[in-house]
């Protein structure tokens, strides 16, 4: 039993007490995206990994419809019922909770209540899914306290519109999805409109993936997705009027068919779907690369998808282009690029094993010289989706 299902597991008990029905204990991974930016809203390609930062919570099922949750970062207990499941307009953290039960009740599963307790160690803000972590673990506990199989892809599916319908934040599927079918030392490549993927091994001996958190989260973050959102979905408009076929997104629209009518789309316009189309294409091209272990290729791909989103998309900020800027100086990085919406959070990494050590210094360092901001790095593992942590026997019960 790892250290955070363990420090769950005895708060639970200390919390609540022990009611004698089976403690269970679920978990579910962040994510960092190596290639796909801002493409799962269009229908597009992404090509994410399972990170070893997680959400985990241990449940222990009750009697009744009420659902006692206690988070441990945060020391605070919020409680609501599955009959009656209404927006907390006080407590953020626990309409995660209630957005995947209200989904779940809605596609007929039955539930039952329970006490549970949360903690998480994927950074909030950092641009690694620490909220779709949270509703993925959180379906997970309901399905281990109830009598049913959630298939992962549907979890996914159920998740996403906890956060999209509920919880009110626009998001596409990948987040979601990685984090329920995640699978250790793969990559995994979806198709974000047909839901189909498939798994690319990426062995981290010799490369490893670093995750750096510019420790900046700019106010301009939700504004800008909805009006990326807005200008992909006037290309898809004009598209549809210039070419002979039907445009539902713009993976639909060739490089070649918009290099020819790129000149009779609007400045913005065109930029943004210039990025959503040749990002689309980078992504298949790593996933091809990946699976012939050409990483070099996959970091080039990687370094190119940055200066796309910098300059098509312009969803970077300056900390994010430091940070990449200053790791592609260092020998041994294979590519670098900003993971997430962007405007702050996170870059993402691929760095030859003896390189690490001076992308950690050097990188560090520099970037708190030039914005007087300490960055956080993170050597991550790829680790599986959604499981859960077998607990030992314990031959005494707290009476607690």
């Amino acid at each position: 039993m790892n250290d955070q299902a363990r420090k769950t597991k005895q708060k639970l008990i200390k919390e609540f007490g022990d009611n004698g029905n089976p403690i269970k204990v679920a978990q579910a991974p962040g994510r960092v995206n190596l290639i796909g930016g801002h493409t799962d809203y269009n229908d597009g390609f992404v090509l994410p990994v399972a990170i070893d930062r997680e959400v985990t919570i241990a449940v222990q099922p009750r009697d009744d419809q009420q659902v006692k949750a206690y988070s441990l970062d945060f020391a605070t207990e919020v409680s609501f019922s599955l009959a009656n499941i209404k927006y907390n307009e006080k407590t953020q953290w626990i309409n995660y909770l209630q957005g995947v039960a209200k989904f779940l009740l809605e596609e007929d599963y039955q539930l039952q209540g329970m006490n549970l307790v949360l903690t998480g160690n994927v950074p909030q803000g950092a641009g690694l899914s620490s909220s779709a972590a949270l509703e993925v673990a959180t379906a997970l506990a309901f399905e281990l306290t109830n009598d049913f199989k959630l298939d992962r892809v549907q979890m996914a599916k159920i998740c996403r519109k906890a956060e999209n319908e509920f919880v009110g934040v626009s998001c596409g599927i990948m987040d979601q999805f990685i984090s329920a079918l995640g699978k250790k030392d793969n990559a995994l490549f979806i198709d974000c409109r047909s839901h189909q993927y498939q798994l690319a091994s990426f062995g981290t001996s010799e490369i490893k993936i670093v995750v750096a958190n510019t420790n900046v989260e700019h106010s301009l973050v939700d504004s800008a997705y909805n009006q990326r959102l807005k200008e992909c979905q006037k290309g898809v408009k004009l598209f549809n009027q210039l070419l002979d076929q039907d445009v539902a997104a713009l993976r639909d629209v060739s490089i070649d068919q918009f290099k020819k009518y790129e000149d009779q789309l609007p400045l913005v316009v065109r930029k943004r779907c210039e990025h959503v189309i040749c990002e689309n294409n980078r992504v298949t091209k790593a996933i091809k690369a990946l699976k012939n272990n050409k990483l070099e290729k996959v970091g080039a791909l990687i370094t190119q998808s940055h200066q796309s989103l910098q300059e098509l998309y312009e969803v970077s900020c300056d900390e994010l282009d430091l940070m990449v800027a200053l790791a592609l100086e260092i020998d041994g990085v294979l590519g670098s690029r900003m993971t997430g919406a962007g405007f702050g959070g996170s870059t993402v990494n691929l760095v030859k094993e003896g390189a690490v050590d001076e992308f950690k210094s050097k990188v560090a360092k520099e970037y708190q010289t030039q914005t007087g901001i300490e960055p956080d790095i993170y050597i991550c593992s790829i680790e599986d989706g959604a499981h859960e942590v077998k607990l030992e026997q314990e031959v005494c019960k707290s009476t607690n």
